[in-house]
Order: C-alpha cells, then structure tokens, then sequence
C-alpha cells in the first residue's frame, strides 16, 4: 500500500469516527495486486439530515400594503417565476425532472398523512418516514437533486426498493407513467458513484448545461465561437454528436417557446456549428403568457416596455431583447413592488457562462430603503475610499435604485440575501445597475448552536447578526459588485481608458492587457469569474464597515456600531472556516463560489498574523475533536483591514485589465488547501449544522381577487406549498420536454 492509499485511508477512518452513529455507504475497501482501491463513500454527506430547520419566507404583512393592482402583477410575476424555474430541473441532472414529476403526482394524489400509513405499512420506521419527507423537501427547494449552495448530490435517506413499495401501495402505483418514470431513475437516485457527487463537465461530475460528451475543451471552444460572433451564451445549451465520419457537430440550443434555425450550421476550427431555439420550449411559453397577463397590471410605462421584451425574449431566445427589458428594468426606480426574471446567475454551468433560470417577485419595504438610498446617495465619495483611485473606477457613477425587498415568490435553486443585477457588462459598466436586500431572508435564522465560537461570541452572533448582515449585504451589493472599470478596446480601436496615462496598480507599468471586443468578464475568467468576483464585493463589505460614517447610515453608532463591525468581521471569516465543509477534496477543488471565496478571504487574514485571528483544535463536550475560532476584535482597523485592502487592490488590477492568467494565480494560491486545513475540513464535516429551508407562500386568485397562502414552518410545508404551486399542466410540461432531452442524456 502506497504512502499516498495509506494517508487517504487515514483521514477517511478519521472522518468516520465522527460520523458513528450516521448511516454511511455500504462500500468497501478491496484490495488486490491487480484491481485498483475504490475509497468509500460516506452517504450521510450527501442525506439531508432529519433535524434540518425550516424558515418561514414571512411575507404576509408586506403583501396587505400592496393595492389591488399591485397584488396581481405580483400574482402573474410569481406564476411566471415560478413555471418558469421548472426549466432548472433540466439544467441541473437528467434525473432531477423525471423525480419531480414522481414525487409530484405521489403528494398530489394523496395526503402526506393518508401517505405515511401507507409508508409504515411497506417497512418504513419513523425515521425513514421523516428522511423521505426531507429529501422531497429538499430536492424541491434545491430545484433538483444537487444542492443548490454546494453542488453535491442529495440522496434520499431511505432505501429506493421502499420507496418503490411505498409508490406501488400509493395511490399513483396502478399508473403506468409514473411507474415506468421511477423505474427510469431508480438506480441513480441513492447512487453515489465518483462521478456522480458533484456538479461538473461528463467525465468528473454532473450537469444538463452540457451534454454528457461536452468537455472542457469544447466548451473553450464555442466560447471562441461565441466571442467571435459577439453573443453571449446565458441562456444556453450546447450538445455534441460525433458522425460515423468522425465529425463533430455543436447543437447551441437557445431556451425559447419558439422553435426553428437561428444560424445554419457553419464550419469552425474543424467543427460544424449550429444555433437553434426551441429549449425548454413549453415552459418558456407558460412564462412568457404569464408575464403577458401581467402587462395591463403594470404601474407605469417602464414597467410595461420592460414585459413586452421579456415577453419577445422568452419567445424569441434572443439575448439582446432581455438586455433591452433590463434597460427598461433599471429606468423603473422606486416601485412598490420589485422584479427580475430571466437566465441570470452562472456559477453552476461547469464553464461559467450559461446562467440559471430564475424570478423573483417583492414588495418593497419602504422604511429600511430610506437607508440604502442614503448609502446610494453617499457611493461616489465612499468609493474614493476603495484601494484603486480614480482611474480604476468608472468614469461616471450611476446611482443605483436600491431597495429591500420581502420576497413574495422566488424561483430558482436558492434564495440570495441580497442581489445586484442585471450582469451584463455593458450595461453595467455604461448604463447602471439595481441592487436589492432581501429583508424577510436576512431575518429568518434557525436558532442553531454557531460551532467553533465560545460563549460570549456565539451571543454577540445571535444578538447582532441580522444587523451586521444587512450592512455586508449593502456594501457588498452596491459598492462591492457594483464598482471598478473594466479596461476595453471598442470595435473602433479606440479605448476606454487613457493608454497613455493609466498605470497598472501592481507593476506601475502601462496597462498592457484588456478586455477585446466580445470579451466579457464571464468569458474572460470563466469557472473562476463567479467566485473571484464574490470574494471582491466580500472584501469591499469587510473593509468599508469599519467606517463610522458608514455604519451611521444603517442606524448604528456608538458602542452599538463597534459589536455590528465586530460580528461582520467574525461571521465572515468565520464563514470561510466554515467553507471547507463543500471542499471536494478527492479532486482538489472548490465548488460553491460563495464558500470559495469566503476560504480565500479568511487565509489571507490568516497570512496577516499578529494574532488577528486564531483557528486552535480543541476537544469538544463529547470528547472528540473540535475548534475554536478568534478573533481580535482590537486588531480589525491595524491589522485586517490592511490586509484585505492590499489583497482587494490586486483582485481589481486582474479584474479591470482582464489579466485571467495573473488573477487566476493570485487567487488559487489563496484557495489552497493544506494539511492542517484538510484536518480542519474534517471537523467542518463532523460538526456540520444543516442548512435551512425555505418554505414559501404561494399566491393564488380567485373570482379576480388575488390572495396569500401560507403554509407550516416544516417539511410537510414546503411540499405541500410545491404541490400547491403548479398546475398539472405545468408539470406535464416539465415531462414534455424531460422526454425531448433524452436524446442528449
């Protein structure tokens, strides 16, 4: 047995005496001269457990300010968000739409009470009864079975032959569909095979963004493609065949109601290539037919020119009419109620540049706004305190819309706290931006013991976190995502930049790379793009929350605005500790950009030493090994300020001059995980707290009024509130174009 086999088998016999009383894969070692090891897997990583919170997405009050009209707008929107994000089912694993459509039509046909009789009745004890419903509510909320923060498998915590039993004794077990559905995914359900865990390109995980045969080469090269025609591939599939003569064809699908060729099928770099539309086309089309209903619900003509485009978008797949409904997006300042709909987020595609469906629709809560528009109101000359000047800052700021929000409805994979949107560039850079806090999110925390913290911080959490969230969240939205100049070169040859004045802030030479026409942040630095560019605003929010002033306009001075700046800089690089936990180890990389980004920030404050913070191993109350996390408070302004700062400076250098190879080197070199740190990640995993769950109310009209429903705070809640929320049609649809894939999956 090798050195390496021998320290792997170490580690993995440590990570299990953590885990005695976890239901862990039956795998084992086998080991021949001939034959290969195969690690075992440990299941209870990849089982949500039973003791999982569920929150409340409390909107009831803010949606009794709404008027008549601005409820059904609202209304619509939902709907549209809602059948809309069913597209994600399809984006994630081509078994996520088939379970949904099991489960659905299984909780649709009978009670969860009526069902749990029925379990116990086939062999199911209690606690397998509460793990399936966890495992429905999960994959539901996740919008598939991989986690939607993380990226890892989500197995059922039973076994697949009891649910079998428990469809057959159910009332959808004499129906033919559903029964030949389970079948199709049966096997792969609770399979945790190497290349099942995680997200990723075929050959090392999984995703629907691409075919199976896709792998990272080829998505290079139609990004190439695409930055060649000057379009970019957010609302994008792209599928490869390979001909008996050994040609290759690209299939770029565009997610739309209509179908037909959008570009004949041209040769490049040896390949043909073609563009089509039609992706998720029945879905598309209920999204779009909501939010046309939603046009004469509108409160003014920004909002009504804004639907009319996405409408064309979500027909036509063309990109450019949902940057003009952005555009309309951004000219609708101050609403009552909020929106955004449409491929938005990309830190799932394996590539880093299609995007996931998502919409989301909120009432504006009009007292904490007054404080982010002071923050807007206040951005041009705190921006000047950003370590980068003038130069590296856009040339005109253009003052935001910033609002919190109590979320009605949202629909995709996971519920940010806070947003800022819309990510195109151009618009970005030239036309402005939204950013919005998601108030009832940041408010609803599980109260859960905070691993790691001794006493008196763990209280200082609890009492201040939702305050000191709200400002890293302001910060992190408006100044973090929203500052920095990206250096570009304009189809005329010209620049954006002064070539002959502007010095890069590292070397203090001339600026000798930037961005080239069609070249956009996202393709640029690809995979790397999401988590880089959250660890910026991260960094951006930890520095500038030491500014008194600053905390003042979020209603915090005094002694009250030291603990709020105390608890930002703890719970954050608390959070990078905490990081480790979705570390895929086995192959030495991150996933979760967030967490990626979290883990980088808390070792550069680590690098910073002086004692500024301290990670010791300790023994726990229950004897086994534990960790306690420190951090100077007095040590904040002298020590990790200019830490970060010097850091967050580098970061913007990279990113304004598009220098991916320089940037990529500076931040992988902080994303390393030793030794000590993979024992850390041990402890991480051993002593891991469950991530809430969402349960979220549904809208519902009836004799032309529109009403709000609410469910219970649990597992049952978030099911029923899922049944509750799609139409039978909806979901036949969902079938309709699951059964279309298969020819690529």
């Amino acid at each position: 047995m090798n050195g390496q086999v021998s320290l792997l088998l170490r580690r993995a016999i440590s990570v299990k005496t953590f885990h005695l009383k976890r239901f862990v894969s039956t795998s084992t070692f086998s080991f021949s001269n001939s034959l290969p090891y195969k690690m075992p897997v440990d299941r209870s990583l990849y089982i949500i457990p039973n003791e999982t919170p569920v929150c409340q997405l409390d909107a009831a009050d803010a949606f009794k300010t709404l008027s008549e009209k601005e409820k059904k707008y609202s209304h619509y929107v939902a709907k549209a968000s809602f059948d809309g994000a069913l597209a994600v089912f399809l984006q994630v694993s081509p078994e996520s739409a088939p379970i949904f459509y099991v489960l659905y039509r299984l909780f649709k046909s009978e009670s969860v009470e009526q069902l749990k009789e029925k379990a116990l009745s086939v062999g199911f004890t209690d606690a397998e009864w509460q793990a399936f419903l966890v495992y429905a509510a999960a994959f539901y909320s996740n919008s598939g079975n991989y986690k939607g923060f993380g990226d890892t498998k989500i197995v059922p915590g039973v076994e697949q032959t009891k649910i079998r039993a428990l469809l057959e004794k159910s009332a959808v077990g004499t129906d033919e569909k559903v029964m030949k559905t389970w079948e199709s995914v049966e096997k792969v359900i609770g399979s945790l095979e190497s290349n099942e865990l995680q997200l990723g390109f075929g050959d090392k995980g999984v995703t629907c963004y691409h075919s199976s045969n896709v792998t990272k080469a080829d998505a290079e090269k139609i990004d190439r493609f695409f930055k060649q025609r000057n379009v970019e591939s957010w609302n994008s599939r792209l599928f490869k065949e390979v001909g008996s003569d050994g040609k290759t064809t690209y299939t770029i699908k565009l997610a739309s109601s209509e179908e037909g060729i959008v570009s004949e099928a041209v040769e490049f770099e040896g390949d043909v290539v073609q563009i089509v539309r039609g992706d998720y086309a029945l879905i598309m089309k209920r999204t779009h037919e909501w939010l046309d209903k939603a046009i004469p619900t509108a409160a003014n003509k920004n909002q009504e020119e804004m639907l009319r485009k996405y409408v064309e978008h979500f027909k036509k797949g063309d990109i450019a009419l949902h940057k003009d409904g952005s555009r309309y997006w951004i000219k609708d300042v101050g609403p009552a109620v909020e929106s955004y709909i449409g491929f938005i987020e990309n830190y799932r595609d394996p590539a880093g540049t299609r995007s996931e469906f998502e919409g989301f629709v909120a009432a504006v809560n009009k007292e904490t706004s007054k404080k982010f528009q002071t923050l807007v109101a206040n951005a041009e000359n705190i921006l000047k305190r950003l370590p980068w000047g003038t130069d590296y800052e856009k040339d005109t700021f253009l003052k935001p819309d910033f609002t919190a929000l109590d979320v009605i409805a949202f629909g995709s994979s996971g519920i940010p706290a806070g947003i800022n949107i819309p990510n195109y560039d151009d618009i970005r850079q030239n036309e402005g931006f939204k950013n919005v806090s998601l108030g009832n999110v940041i408010s609803a925390q599980p109260k859960q013991k905070m691993n790691f913290l001794d006493e008196h911080d763990e209280e200082l959490m609890f009492k201040y976190h939702k305050d000191s969230f709200e400002v890293q969240v302001g910060l992190h939205e408006l100044l973090g995502h929203g500052s920095g100049k990206l250096f570009q070169k304009n189809l005329d040859g010209t620049f954006n930049f002064d070539t002959n004045k502007v010095k890069d802030i590292i070397t203090g030479a001339p600026i000798a790379t930037w961005y080239e026409p069609g070249e956009t942040w996202s393709s640029k630095f690809g995979p790397l793009a999401s988590a880089y560019e959250e660890c910026r605003a991260e960094a951006v929010g930890y520095v500038l929350c030491c500014d008194a002033d600053i905390l003042e306009i979020f209603g915090y001075t005094g002694d009250l605005a030291q603990e709020v700046k105390y608890v930002n800089w703890l719970s954050e690089i608390r959070a990078g500790l905490l990081a480790l936990e979705f570390y895929q180890a086995e192959q030495k990389k991150w996933g979760q950009a967030h967490c990626y980004a979290r883990y980088v920030l808390t070792k550069v404050v680590l690098e910073a030493g002086q004692g500024f913070v301290k990670i010791e191993e300790t023994k726990g109350e229950d004897g086994k090994p534990d960790l306690h996390f420190k951090l100077d408070r007095n040590l904040i302004d002298s020590v990790g300020r200019p830490a970060v700062n010097t850091f967050l400076a580098k970061l913007q250098a990279y990113k304004s001059t598009g220098d991916f190879e320089g940037g990529k080197r500076l931040f992988e070199s902080y994303g390393v995980v030793g030794d000590t740190e993979l024992h850390w990640r041990d402890i991480c995993i051993a002593r891991r707290k469950p991530r809430r769950l969402f349960v979220q109310p549904n809208t519902v009209e009836k004799n032309g009024e529109i009403s709000l429903v609410t469910y219970s705070s649990d597992v049952s809640g978030v099911i029923q509130s899922f049944v509750e929320r799609y139409e039978k049609s909806a979901v036949e649809d969902l079938y309709a174009c699951w059964k279309d894939d298969q020819k690529w999956f």
